[in-house]
């Protein structure tokens, strides 16, 4: 088992989970955070952590889809071990519907 972001994350990019990784599994993109999941332990300390509450189990997630989304963009995007400032307008975002239709992008965020 794992753990995986999910849309939830895109446009809040709150960043709390990545202070408490053990392991340093998160991977940012331009708008949202993913978790590599050959390399998460399933500790479960980023869960709690997440306002947004982006962050799953394999075993709650739409498993196939954010397993997929998780895994290649962790193998393109920078690894962030640093937490930054959320996106000014992350807590308009927070809760929304459909996010991963409206906003998501493949670019890479600036990791640490």
């Amino acid at each position: 088992m794992t753990y995986l972001v999910t849309d939830a994350c895109i446009k809040c990019k709150y960043m709390d989970c990545v202070e408490v990784c053990p392991v340093d599994c998160f991977y940012e993109g331009e708008n949202m955070l993913v978790i590599n999941p050959n390399e998460c332990i399933d500790c479960g300390v980023c869960e709690p952590e997440c306002p947004a509450e982006a962050i799953l189990p394999d075993t709650e997630a739409d498993q196939e889809k954010w397993l997929e989304i998780n895994a290649k963009f962790s193998e393109e995007w920078p690894n962030i071990t640093v937490k930054k400032d959320s996106p000014a307008d992350a807590d308009e975002h927070k809760g929304e519907e459909g996010k991963f239709e409206k906003y998501f992008s493949p670019e890479p965020g600036e990791g640490d």
